[in-house]
């Protein structure tokens, strides 16, 4: 069978709030395909069909505001 996941994270190094990374994978039988990194800003693809699918994504501006807004809604909340 076929195994797709994705799961969310935060990273902070400090008490600091405002170094909070914000990291969605996209994963497809264990290898992330797509990952969003609050840092970069924008989607990234590491295979054939993530390169794709992050290339129409980081078209979509209202999908990456939601993205983006994700260090204030799910980090820091």
């Amino acid at each position: 069978g076929y195994f797709y996941s994705r799961w969310n994270r935060c990273i902070w190094s400090s008490h600091d709030l405002s170094d909070i990374v914000f990291i969605d994978n996209y994963i497809f039988n264990k290898d992330v395909f797509i990952q969003f990194n609050s840092t970069v800003g924008k989607y990234v693809g590491y295979t054939e069909h993530g390169v794709y699918n992050a290339e129409l994504w980081n078209n979509n501006t209202g999908q990456l505001q939601s993205e983006r807004a994700q260090v204030e809604t799910f980090c820091k909340y």
